[in-house]
């Protein structure tokens, strides 16, 4: 392919907090359970530097386990406590800068999503807003966290978030999605509460605004803090959090006001409307930067054509394709970022391929291949 990208709007530097970025280029996260017993060795460390020395500008790490006993259901998901772990991500965090990168590390719970007997703490049961399932059914065996227990949980965030500037990070991200801990609170399928952090749509970001306010206070006012949320979950890809733009802006307020400073918008397929039948072509992270005037990143299926857990192409548009998409959405100021996760994940070297006219050079993901990825 000859055609040269040098001069998309994907390749322009861009602010991020009171740093810049030298590209809108996102490492999206995407867990590899390769950090053994927990601790992010230098194979990870190699893993995201090669990413940041060939154009990935920010790099948004695999989720993390915060220091909660239910947090993950791997024993080599990358913890983010103990010294033993953060000193592996202190190192991490010194490649990826010694390669021109920025890097933050996504802190992650579970919640319901863990089976009961997972390690590394098989006898830790999975916890939640209210013992459901992600298919909205009452479990014994998840617990619902108290009043109390919701209170420890806001603390080890931010412990987390407290520990990420100690040793060097440029900023955390939340993850808010998918059906995960803190999503599960937002969605009415997953959240039965009848306290202060049950309720509407609204009231049940408080968990999540408590967190990012309990974070603010720890990392101070110039640290950035972004927030992933998204519609789909990992059991109904057709769920929705806000039906239309109206009850969008009463999900993202509270977030706002909390102290979000960048929104990750997690959709399956970039180019798709959020909301078609009020505007038939702004996605979700265009919708989020109009609502709340900060900046948003934008994810889904942009340098593949199949969309996330889809076994089928779609034919009607290209990677090509996508990069014109984003081109002109980037020009309209609908987000600010572009978030790349399988096509990374791939070949660390996309990006710079991209910018070079060489995309029929990439090594394309396979989920056959994803276990022998570097």
């Amino acid at each position: 392919m000859d055609q040269n990208f040098a001069g998309h709007t994907l390749f322009q530097s861009v602010p991020f907090g009171n740093e810049r970025l030298a590209s809108r280029f996102v490492m999206a996260p995407m867990t590899r359970m390769f950090s053994k017993d927990g601790i992010p060795g230098e194979n990870v460390a190699q893993y995201y530097r090669k990413r940041a020395e060939n154009g990935i500008s920010l790099i948004i790490t695999e989720g993390t386990a915060i220091n909660h006993p239910a947090a993950v259901m791997s024993k080599d998901i990358p913890r983010f406590y103990g010294e033993d772990a953060l000193n592996g991500w202190a190192n991490v965090v010194k490649e990826v800068h010694d390669a021109g990168g920025k890097i933050i590390p996504q802190l992650w719970h579970v919640g319901a999503a863990r089976r009961a007997g997972s390690e590394p703490n098989i006898d830790a049961p999975p916890v939640s807003p209210s013992g459901y399932t992600l298919r909205g059914k009452k479990n014994e065996n998840i617990k619902a966290l108290t009043r109390d227990e919701v209170a420890e949980m806001i603390d080890t965030y931010a412990e987390a978030a407290a520990n990420a500037k100690r040793i060097g990070f440029d900023g955390i991200e939340l993850h808010g999605a998918h059906g995960y801990l803190i999503d599960q609170f937002f969605w009415e399928v997953t959240n039965k509460r009848n306290d202060e952090y049950g309720g509407n749509l609204g009231e049940r970001t408080k968990f999540a605004a408590d967190i990012v306010r309990a974070c603010r206070k720890e990392v101070g006012p110039d640290f950035p803090i972004v927030f992933r949320f998204s519609q789909w979950k990992g059991t109904d890809y057709h769920a929705k959090l806000a039906n239309n733009s109206k009850e969008l802006e009463e999900f993202l307020t509270p977030l706002v006001e909390a102290g979000v400073d960048i929104f990750h918008c997690s959709t399956r397929r970039i180019w798709e409307p959020e909301f078609r039948e009020e505007d038939p072509s702004l996605n979700l992270a265009g919708w989020t930067k109009r609502i709340t005037k900060k900046p948003t990143i934008a994810v889904g299926s942009v340098g593949i054509n199949r969309a996330y857990l889809s076994n089928q192409d779609n034919a009607d548009v290209s990677i090509v394709d996508n990069l014109k998409i984003i081109d002109e959405k980037i020009k309209k100021a609908e987000f600010d970022y572009v978030a790349i996760g399988r096509a990374a994940l791939a070949d660390p070297e996309w990006a710079v391929k991209l910018k070079n006219g060489k995309l029929d050079q990439v090594t394309h993901y396979t989920k056959e291949s994803e276990n022998q990825l570097i």
